[in-house]
């Protein structure tokens, strides 16, 4: 594995293992815990990174504004790519971004990172109606409709527990959608050249809690 807080170059990158990319991440998200995030350059690693990009990873998270990829991750310039949409789920421009990034730049680990408190889960428990958010919503409600609940249990945003069971549910569900729908991320993950991992964030804490 890469030494911690380098800027990735194609050589550290070629030399990560799907197990190390991911490794990579999760104890990114016990320093960033621990309060013992790295110290980096950054400005340096702008400098570095200006003639090419060698991310070890891909994130598809939701755009919520208490989830700072990099930051929960602690990493830096030119580590991972990033493809955020209000409830994390994945479309035909999504999904031709992560080609873009595994087949094509290298990356070696795809994680779907949902999150307890989801604005966009909220809104699908609530049938919420408002201009184009209705049909983006519309991707998070089979997720809704597969989560079960028990007798006399609110199926709402009032229900949190609810609300993060279908956070995770979207979660699983879009590693599926991901899995048949694009062929090439598919063939990549068949043959262990990429590994996808889901994750669920927590709000209150920070900490990354891998599915």
């Amino acid at each position: 594995m890469s030494a911690l807080g380098i800027t990735q170059t194609a050589d550290t990158q070629k030399a990560l293992s799907t197990s190390d990319a991911l490794s990579l991440l999760k104890e990114g998200n016990k320093r960033f815990l621990n309060n013992e995030s790295i110290n980096r350059d950054l400005l340096s690693q702008v400098k570095q990174t200006a003639t090419g990009q060698y991310p070890f990873a891909a994130v598809v998270s939701c755009i919520d504004s208490r989830i700072p990829t990099e930051i929960i991750f602690d990493q830096g310039i030119g580590d991972i790519f990033n493809a955020r949409v209000a409830g994390n789920f994945v479309n035909t421009d999504i999904l031709g971004s992560l080609e873009f990034a595994c087949k094509l730049a290298g990356s070696k680990v795809i994680v779907i990172l949902g999150h307890t408190s989801c604005g966009a889960v909220k809104g699908a428990c609530d049938h919420a109606k408002l201009g184009n958010l209705t049909a983006m919503l519309d991707h998070i409600m089979p997720s809704v409709e597969a989560t079960k609940t028990a007798d006399g249990e609110e199926r709402n945003s009032s229900n949190k527990d609810f609300v993060n069971r279908v956070a995770v549910e979207n979660v699983n569900r879009t590693i599926a959608k991901l899995k048949s729908d694009s062929p090439v991320l598919n063939e990549m993950i068949e043959e262990g050249t990429v590994h996808i991992a889901g994750a669920l964030y927590h709000v209150e804490s920070g900490e990354v809690e891998f599915l």
